[in-house]
């Protein structure tokens, strides 16, 4: 579980995000949306401790990242994984070695150990014949799932997904939803993820937290979402006319 309380950040005496509350559950999807400019990237480079705060707290349980030394953010980013946009994957290795790499950096087993954790990792996400590929040999979404057996190779209680569907058509964008589900469920991890796609919002979002001009809007879950009077995620979520209509009929 991760807590935040009071958060506050600002960039150049300009205030992004202001007096920020929320708990992101253990063993839930718990997603962050909002219009671009609206904070949530800044939230989630906060809470893996790339951006220092200036308000508030945020706790791993009962630690508070903000008063931690430089010794303790390395012990708890080996708890973290992390999927970047875009996959942010090593063109010059292969896709076995992209996912060995945390294992090179922050454990002590064999080699032989650090392979075969990296190909269970692999077989999880359904790539079992990629790992000697490199990544200009393989799609968008295979891209994607590299990055995802990646960040859990370390075994994370903690995982955080930056636009993981960026650029992917939507069939394969259900494909990767329904893995980083599954994931969070059959690890317990505390899951959360950064979108603007709208299918994940109402498939996966079993905690949403809205973020509207660096402040926190709403928060619910996909159940609740449809039905929600707020106006600013109602022009938000269903800002087309087809999605306008989607809702009415409801």
């Amino acid at each position: 579980m991760i807590r935040v309380e009071g958060l506050g950040k600002s960039f150049d005496n300009k205030q992004v995000l202001s007096d920020i509350n929320v708990t992101f559950e253990s063993g839930k999807v718990n997603l962050i949306i909002g219009k671009s400019g609206s904070g949530k990237t800044v939230l989630l480079k906060s809470l893996i401790g790339l951006h220092s705060v200036e308000q508030g707290h945020i706790f791993y349980g009962d630690r508070d990242i903000t008063l931690m030394n430089a010794h303790q953010m390395k012990c708890l980013r080996e708890e973290i994984g992390v999927v970047f946009q875009g996959g942010a994957l090593f063109d010059s290795q292969t896709v076995l070695e992209n996912v060995m790499f945390p294992l090179n950096l922050f454990s002590d087993l064999s080699e032989q150990e650090k392979r075969n954790r990296a190909v269970f990792c692999l077989h999880r996400v359904d790539l079992k014949e990629a790992e000697n590929l490199y990544p200009s040999e393989i799609s968008g979404g295979m891209k994607k799932r590299v990055a995802i057996a990646r960040a859990i190779v370390l075994q994370p209680k903690f995982l955080f997904c930056d636009e993981p569907n960026s650029g992917l058509d939507p069939l394969t964008s259900i494909v990767i939803d329904n893995l980083i589900s599954e994931i969070t469920h059959e690890y317990g991890m505390t899951t959360v993820v950064n979108t603007h796609d709208m299918n994940s919002v109402f498939e996966i979002g079993e905690n949403i937290l809205f973020i509207h001009e660096g402040r926190k809007e709403w928060e619910g879950n996909k159940e609740m979402i449809a039905h929600t009077e707020n106006k600013y995620l109602n022009d938000f979520i269903f800002s087309s006319e087809l999605l306008k209509k989607i809702k009415n009929s409801l």
